[in-house]
């Protein structure tokens, strides 16, 4: 039996920072969805094992992986395959959007999903089950969110990958309002209006360590973006469009102009686990 699941990428649209924990893991108030690019990963019964394929498989090794963690936690015996299409440490989820999408296949194989996903890490519980969602204190309170209006993005990451403790360490203000509430099934005028109301607390930290993530925020704007923003703790930003030939071109302009860097049009995904 083999089965194949898609790992899409994971957007903070909004990312406040609103405490803490004693233990040291911060409180967040985050607004999730999903876009229609990401990893893919291939499950066979056979004994354990990773092979990692893709653009980005030479960022990642095949012996310490969360996607062999994801099938351990359930005690599964197969052979994963893992198409690595997003760039690494890049904010947009990558390996715990991986081990969500092995133990989703792992459920449709007979594996019973884990009490505790989040043991694999805090994004691991909402990439689960990938559909807009708030996702409060240390990733584990979820709620989801009313329906979202067609969003056509532009990702763009400079070609670096951002330790995310060493972003969280530079915030200097760890105790930040949370987010507004959330309009009512907002049509994309609202929304993006409520989106320039939030933050992503975690971008001026970052771009005070690695300076090019404002250049990709700059070339998104200058393509005429309806909101530019961060990712989680970066390195990718994302642009918000009015329609997929705005996007398209926008990614094809900013393109031939940085070479090097990865770009891609895309736009939300409409379903979970939708491509």
């Amino acid at each position: 039996m083999s089965v194949a699941e898609f790992a899409p990428a994971k957007l903070n649209l909004a990312l406040h920072v609103t405490g803490q924990r004693p233990d040291g893991y911060h409180l967040l108030d985050s607004l999730v969805a999903f876009a229609e690019v990401g990893d893919r990963v291939t499950l066979t019964q056979a004994p354990l094992s990773l092979q990692i394929t893709g653009q980005f498989a030479a960022g990642l090794s095949p012996d310490d992986n969360l996607c062999l963690d994801a099938a351990r936690l359930v005690g599964a015996e197969v052979a994963i395959t893992l198409e690595k299409n997003l760039p690494v440490a890049s904010g947009i989820g990558g390996g715990s959007a991986d081990a969500a999408a092995v133990l989703r296949g792992l459920a449709r194989m007979g594996y019973p999903l884990p009490p505790a996903p989040e043991r694999l890490g805090a994004d691991v519980p909402v990439c689960l089950h990938p559909r807009p969602l708030r996702m409060q204190g240390v990733g584990e309170i979820l709620t989801p969110l009313p329906s979202l209006p067609e969003l056509h993005l532009v990702l763009v990451n400079p070609g670096i990958a951002v330790p995310t403790p060493q972003v969280f360490a530079a915030l200097p203000i760890k105790t930040n309002p949370p987010l507004p509430p959330f309009p009512d099934h907002p049509d994309l005028a609202r929304l993006v209006d409520h989106l320039h109301r939030c933050r992503n607390d975690l971008q001026a930290p970052a771009v005070a360590l690695f300076p090019p993530i404002r250049d990709c925020l700059d070339a998104l704007d200058a393509e005429g973006a309806l909101l530019a923003r961060m990712s989680g703790s970066g390195a990718t930003c994302f642009g918000i469009f009015a329609d997929a030939g705005t996007a398209g071109l926008a990614a094809y302009r900013i393109g031939t102009a940085h070479d090097g860097w990865w770009i891609t049009a895309t736009k939300l995904a409409s379903a979970p686990g939708a491509r």
